[in-house]
């Protein structure tokens, strides 16, 4: 069983769920995603480990935001979430945004990653079509007040590949309910600030020493395999693994597949 926890931080207070026993885990999820996004994993982990799931910031039941952000500021928020659970050190899991938190965490507080995985991310700025899509989806969200209608159909794309659409309709289903209940206005500058205002890492990244393993999704259309791989590779010893037939949220596409490779890499 998870209890929720009401966490200040310097990104407002964001809502953490925590359950289990042992060394902690904490799962930081994609942009227009909740904590709930890892909810397979944290069946999974909650029986050896103590799991903690982030609605990051301007996400799910944390509070909204009002204000664009750095990596360093989501960085600090992983901090302050360990210093109020009282966590000394952390295997940090993160997807997309939490991949790229997870990084900066890894490379910025070294003494508080015990381990870091890496998933569906990247270490390089924005690109000029990746600016202009995202901007244009932004705007015209505010003008509907929400993503719906025909937003819906450019926002799946970015997150499922034909894996998902061919055969799991149900996967589908929850990412779009997802998509569909974002805060509009708080999810807007948490967009701006991960996509088109977000640092090239790839410098920074090169100072971390602890383990880490990267994942890449076969179809990730957000992500492409070799922008992944560039980000492992401008890691130390990092570990770099394809997931095939699978797209931008691994941890929904392919629970089971994303359980044994945690495992492995943490064994």
């Amino acid at each position: 069983m998870l209890v929720d926890k009401d966490v200040p931080t310097v990104l407002g207070r964001l809502r953490v769920r925590s359950g289990g026993q042992g060394p902690a885990m904490l799962f930081w999820p994609s942009l227009l995603m909740d904590g709930s996004m890892w909810t397979a994993q944290a069946d999974h982990f909650a029986e050896s480990h103590r799991v903690l799931l982030v609605d990051p910031p301007g996400h799910g039941a944390s509070e909204p935001l009002g204000r664009l952000f750095t990596f360093d500021e989501c960085a600090q928020c992983v901090v302050q979430i360990l210093d109020t659970l009282e966590v000394e050190t952390v295997h940090l899991v993160g997807n997309s945004w939490g991949g790229m938190i997870g990084g900066t965490f890894a490379a910025r507080y070294p003494d508080r990653v015990a381990s870091a995985v890496l998933m569906n991310c990247t270490a390089s700025a924005a690109g000029f079509r990746q600016r202009v899509e995202y901007g244009l989806l932004r705007t015209v969200a505010g003008w509907l007040g929400g993503i719906r209608g025909p937003l819906v159909k450019p926002s799946l794309d970015a997150f499922v590949g034909p894996t998902a659409r061919r055969s799991k309709p149900e996967v589908m289903a929850r990412i779009e309910r997802q998509i569909r209940a974002a805060d509009v206005r708080s999810a807007g500058w948490a967009v701006t600030s991960v996509v088109p205002r977000r640092p090239d890492q790839h410098e920074l990244l090169a100072g971390i020493t602890a383990p880490v393993l990267v994942v890449a999704g076969e179809e990730d259309a957000t992500f492409p395999v070799d922008e992944t791989r560039r980000m492992a590779d401008a890691i130390p010893g990092a570990r770099f693994v394809v997931l095939p037939n699978t797209a931008h949220l691994a941890a929904l596409e392919a629970p089971d597949r994303v359980n044994e490779l945690i495992d492995e890499f943490l064994g």
